[in-house]
C-alpha cells in the first residue's frame, strides 16, 4: 500500500474518532478540526471556546491524542496548530 493510501485511510480514521468525541467539546463551545495527517502526526486545530482555554492542553493530550493512539493504527503524536 502506498504512502498516500495510507494517509487517506488514517485520515477516514482519525475523523471517525473525532467524530464520536465532538459531542463533548461541542457540549463545552468548542469544537475540533482536522488540518493534516503526516507520517503518523496528527494536526488538529482547537475552535470556538476550546482554541482559548487554559484546559486545552490537557484535552488535547489526555483526551483526544489518547483516544487516537487507542484507536487508529499508525498514530504517532498529536499536535495542536493554530
Amino acid at each position: 500500500m502506498t504512502e498516500l493510501v495510507q494517509n487517506a485511510n488514517m485520515y477516514e480514521e482519525v475523523l471517525d474518532v473525532l467524530d464520536k468525541l465532538r459531542p463533548f467539546l461541542q457540549r463545552d463551545g468548542g469544537d475540533v478540526e482536522l488540518v493534516d495527517v503526516e507520517d503518523g502526526i496528527i494536526k488538529l486545530k482547537l475552535m470556538g471556546a476550546c482554541g482559548s482555554c487554559p484546559s486545552s492542553t490537557i484535552t488535547l493530550k489526555a483526551g483526544i491524542e489518547r483516544a487516537l493512539l487507542e484507536e487508529v493504527e499508525g498514530v504517532v503524536e498529536v499536535m495542536q496548530v493554530f
